[in-house]
């Protein structure tokens, strides 16, 4: 699940800190850097855990409403949510299970959250469709919960507060997270039952032997890309770029010359991507030309053995 999007923006907000904080000690920023990272699969879970919690929630709501209708003799509630297929294989699966158990990544402590967003859902045109609607199958469930998750669990401003109050990191986690909750809920197959996957916690072996190398170059070899930085500025005073920016622009000249796979192209607008989020309106702009000129010179003088568009 941890990809290079993930990796390059945990790097960015690492780096900064690494310099802000003054405590300049590479093995603890490193392991701050993997327990970041480790944060961000907590998450994942914890949202899937999200729709379990919801359906004990809605058990609670039935078995209050099947003895009322017992008692005043009226019609029993439908089973159909809490029958839900799709909810019924997740809570029963064995990866989610495990985690959940050595990690305590459920929603028990936050009881008001999930109550709240269960009747949300009861309250939501999409649950009443599928209440009223004679399609009943797994894949009418699965469904169910897709839609649900991208109309009322994404951009929630309570379920946010929530997740902040437990953790920081999860601040800048969430919207990437989403996607890869809602890539689960498509994978899901009725035939796998409960050994059904969930994605790894990185997407290849690669992927952590990269965090660790980006984040290694980016700052054993700063003074050498600062120097790049410095020499494409030309009438520009340097010192006078935001820091965010000298980060941002760091990093990318370390994936450039440590990674001869990684198109140049590639690199340069992943970074021009995180200065728009994290440096001021104008920077990715700047960044931009320094990274292009800056990619352009280590060509020439032999220092990357990349092309580049002319």
């Amino acid at each position: 699940m941890i990809n290079r999007e993930i990796i390059r923006t945990k790097i960015v907000q690492l780096t900064y800190a690494y310099y802000q904080n003054g405590n300049k000690n590479i093995e603890s920023a490193e392991k701050e850097l993997f327990f970041s990272l480790s944060k961000s699969y907590d998450l994942y879970n914890k949202m899937l855990s999200l729709i379990v919690a919801v359906t004990r929630e809605a058990r609670r709501h039935y078995e209050v409403e099947l003895s009322r209708s017992r008692r005043e003799n009226t019609k029993e509630p439908s089973q159909k949510f809490i029958l839900n297929r799709f909810a019924l294989q997740l809570e029963d699966n064995r990866q989610l299970l495990d985690f959940n158990e050595a990690q305590n990544t459920g929603w028990d402590d936050t009881p008001e959250v999930v109550r709240g967003l269960y009747n949300q859902i009861v309250s939501s045109v999409i649950y009443k469709e599928y209440m009223e609607s004679s399609d009943d199958d797994y894949a009418a469930d699965r469904e169910l919960w897709r839609k649900l998750y991208r109309a009322l669990i994404e951009h929630n401003a309570d379920i946010d507060a929530a997740l902040e109050e437990q953790s920081l990191y999860w601040n800048d986690d969430r919207e990437i997270v989403d996607t890869f909750v809602v890539k689960t809920i498509k994978r899901f197959d009725e035939k796998n039952g409960s050994n059904q996957e969930l994605l790894p916690e990185y997407e290849s072996d690669d992927d952590r032997e990269y965090a660790h190398k980006l984040f290694r170059a980016t700052i054993m070899n700063a003074d050498e890309y600062q120097q790049y930085m410095s020499d494409a500025s030309h009438n520009w005073d340097f010192s006078r770029l935001a820091y965010m920016d000298v980060v941002i622009m760091q990093i990318a000249i370390a994936e450039m010359l440590t990674f001869p796979s990684i198109p140049i192209n590639v690199t340069i607008n992943e970074y021009i991507n995180l200065a728009k989020i994290y440096s001021t309106p104008q920077s990715w702009r700047y960044i931009n030309g320094m990274l292009d000129g800056i990619a352009r010179f280590l060509i020439d003088s032999g220092k990357m053995m990349k092309v580049m568009n002319k």
